[in-house]
C-alpha cells in the first residue's frame, strides 16, 4: 500500500512538471522536477536492496527525464550554469538520452561553444527519436557548422542583408577573436594589441553583448528617461551574472577604474568561447556594487563617434556591455572602429596597424582642435597623453597657431585663407608624415568648408593641397571616418581638378569605406552604403 501511494505521488509530480513545462510556467516546472528527483533518490537509497534491476532501471530513467525537463526549464529562464549541470546529471544516467543531448546542444550554442554543441547534436542525430525530429536536429546541425566556420575563419559577409535594404532577419553572427592579445597599456591599465600587421578594414573582433538596453529618446526627453534605460541595463547585467558563472567571472576581470597599474592582465583565451568549461569558473557571489563600478567604466554606447549602427536600431540609443571591446582604450589617433549589427559589435581596423601596436577607439570627436579634445576628455574623466596630443601641445603654443585658432573661433572668415596659412606654417616648420595629418584633422572643419565651396575652391584651389592628399594624410593619422568618406563622395568628386575617372575614384572610395565599415561585405553592398 505504501509503495502504491509512493508511485502515485511520483506520477502526480511527473505529470505536473510536464504540464508546467508545456504551459511555459518554468519556475513551477523546476520546483516539481526537483521534488520528483529528491523523492526518487531518497526512495532508492532507502529501498535499493528490496527491488529488482528492472525496477531500479525504471526509476533511473524517470530521474534522467526529470533532470532533462528541469534543464529545459532552466534554459528557458537563461539559468545556463544550472541547466548544464542538470544535463550532465541526466547524461550520467543515460549518455545517449536524445532530449538531454538536444537541450545541452542548445545551451552550448547559446554560449557560442559551437564545437561541443555540434558534438551534442551529432550524438542526438544517432538516436532513433531523431527520425521524428529530423528537421529540428538538422537545423541545429547546419547552424552550428556555419557558426563554427565563421568563428574559426572570420569570413563574415552581410552583403545580402544590405542589398535587401536591411529587411528580413538580422544576419547570424558568430563570436570571433582575431589577431589580438591583452597586455599592459601605456595609456591606461590594460589594452588590446595587434599580434601581427593588419590592413585597414581587417576584422578583429565579433562579439555579442552580455546585456543591452535601447530606447528612442524624444528630443525633449528628460534625464529621468536616460536613468530608466541605465537601470534596465544594470538589471540585465546583474541577472546574467547571477544565472551564469562564466559571465560573473568574466565581468570581474574588467576594470573598476581604480588601481589600474596593479590590475591583473587576463589571458585572452579566457574570453574565447570554445575554451570555456563551465566547471572551471569559480562560484563567487555576485557583487552588485563592484558591477556598478565596472559598468560605469566599461559600458559602451552604440551611438558613438567611433561606431556605425546598421539596420532597425539606427533610431534607437543603446548602451551595452561587450567583454573584449571593453579593453580598448581611447586615443586621439585611433586605429579601430565599431559596426553594430543587432546585439553584436564588429571591431575592425580603420587604418593600417603594425604588429604590437595598441588598438584604440576615439571616445569623442577627434576631427577637432586640441583645446576642444581636452575639454571632451575632461568630461570623460581623463587626460589624453597620446602622441598626437603631445605633438600638438608642443606646436600649438606657437603664436601663429594661436592666431589661427582664434580666427577659427570667430567664424565668418575666409576659410581658404586659414587653410593656406596653416599649410604654409607646416611647410616652414617642416611638419611631415603623420604630424601633418594630425593638424589637418584638428582643423578639419576649415578644410571641409573650403572643399565644399565652389567659390572658395575657385579662389584657393591651386594654392592649397588637393583633396586627395589631405584625405590620405588624415586617414593615415586618425583612421577612416564617415565624414571624410562623405566629403570624398559628395564634394571631392564634383570639384576635382582634371576630371573624374569613375573606376579609379570608386576604388579609392571603397578603400576609405573599408576603414568605416570593415571587410564584411562585397563591393556592391559597400557601394550602397557609400
Amino acid at each position: 500500500m505504501e509503495e502504491a501511494d509512493h508511485e502515485e505521488k511520483l506520477q502526480n509530480l511527473r505529470s505536473k512538471a510536464t504540464e508546467f513545462l508545456l504551459r511555459e510556467e518554468y519556475k513551477e516546472s523546476i520546483q516539481a522536477c526537483s521534488q520528483f528527483i529528491t523523492l526518487c533518490q531518497d526512495y532508492i537509497s532507502k529501498n535499493s536492496s528490496q527491488f529488482d534491476s528492472d525496477h531500479f532501471l525504471k526509476l533511473q530513467k524517470s530521474i534522467c527525464l526529470a533532470f532533462s525537463n528541469r534543464a529545459e526549464a532552466r534554459f528557458r529562464l537563461k539559468e545556463f550554469s544550472a541547466s548544464l549541470e542538470d544535463c550532465d546529471e541526466a547524461l550520467r544516467i543515460e549518455s545517449t538520452h536524445f532530449k538531454t543531448l538536444l537541450c545541452k546542444g542548445k545551451i552550448l550554442l547559446n554560449q557560442n561553444r559551437y564545437g561541443v554543441a555540434l558534438d551534442c547534436f551529432r550524438a542526438a542525430n544517432l538516436d532513433p527519436q531523431a527520425n521524428e525530429n529530423s528537421e529540428i536536429v538538422n537545423g541545429y546541425l547546419e547552424k552550428c557548422k556555419k557558426l563554427e566556420f565563421l568563428s574559426r575563419t572570420g569570413a563574415f559577409d552581410v552583403s545580402d542583408w544590405i542589398l535587401n535594404g536591411f529587411r528580413g532577419k538580422t544576419p547570424e553572427l558568430a563570436e570571433y577573436v582575431g589577431a589580438v592579445e591583452i597586455k599592459k597599456s601605456d595609456i591606461s591599465g590594460r589594452g588590446l594589441f595587434a599580434t601581427k600587421n593588419i590592413d585597414s578594414g581587417t576584422l578583429l573582433l565579433v562579439t555579442k553583448a552580455i546585456a543591452i538596453d535601447r530606447a528612442i529618446f524624444p528630443q525633449d526627453s528628460s534625464e529621468n528617461v536616460q536613468l530608466v534605460i541605465w537601470k534596465n541595463f544594470i538589471d540585465k547585467v546583474v541577472d546574467s551574472a547571477t544565472k551564469c558563472r562564466r559571465i560573473n567571472c568574466l565581468i570581474s576581470k574588467l576594470s573598476t577604474g581604480e588601481n589600474e597599474d596593479s590590475i591583473e592582465v587576463p589571458d585572452i583565451s579566457l574570453f574565447r568561447h570554445e575554451a570555456d568549461d563551465n566547471s572551471s569558473f569559480s562560484c563567487e557571489k555576485v557583487d552588485i556594487g563592484r558591477i556598478l563600478s565596472i559598468l560605469d567604466v566599461n559600458s559602451i554606447l552604440e551611438d558613438a563617434i567611433s561606431s556605425k549602427v546598421l539596420s532597425k536600431n539606427t533610431d534607437y540609443q543603446g548602451v551595452g556591455l561587450w567583454f573584449l571591446p571593453s579593453f580598448i582604450n581611447h586615443s586621439c589617433d585611433p586605429n579601430v572602429r565599431r559596426l553594430h549589427i543587432g546585439d553584436h559589435v564588429i571591431v575592425h581596423a580603420s587604418r593600417d596597424v603594425k604588429a604590437g601596436e595598441e588598438l584604440t577607439f576615439s571616445y569623442f570627436d577627434v576631427l577637432s582642435p586640441l583645446s576642444n579634445r581636452r575639454g571632451m576628455a575632461g568630461n570623460w574623466g581623463f587626460s589624453c597623453r597620446c602622441k598626437r596630443c603631445e605633438f600638438e601641445d608642443s606646436i600649438c603654443s606657437n603664436q601663429e597657431m594661436r592666431e589661427i585658432e582664434m580666427v577659427l573661433g570667430k567664424g565668418l572668415v575666409d576659410m581658404g585663407g586659414v587653410v593656406y596659412r596653416l599649410e604654409e606654417c607646416m611647410r616652414r616648420w617642416m611638419v611631415r608624415g603623420k604630424a601633418k595629418g594630425y593638424l589637418r584633422a584638428s582643423y578639419w572643419e576649415a578644410y571641409l568648408q573650403v572643399y565644399e565651396s565652389e567659390k572658395l575652391m575657385r579662389k584657393w584651389g591651386r594654392k592649397i593641397p588637393s583633396i586627395e592628399s589631405v584625405i590620405d594624410s588624415i586617414v593615415d593619422a586618425v583612421g577612416s571616418d564617415e565624414r571624410v568618406v562623405k566629403l570624398y563622395m559628395e564634394g571631392g568628386l564634383k570639384m576635382r581638378v582634371g576630371g573624374y575617372n569613375g573606376v579609379v575614384e570608386m576604388e579609392k572610395a571603397m578603400k576609405l569605406g573599408k576603414g568605416v565599415y570593415g571587410k564584411v561585405m562585397k563591393k556592391q553592398a559597400m557601394k550602397i552604403l557609400l
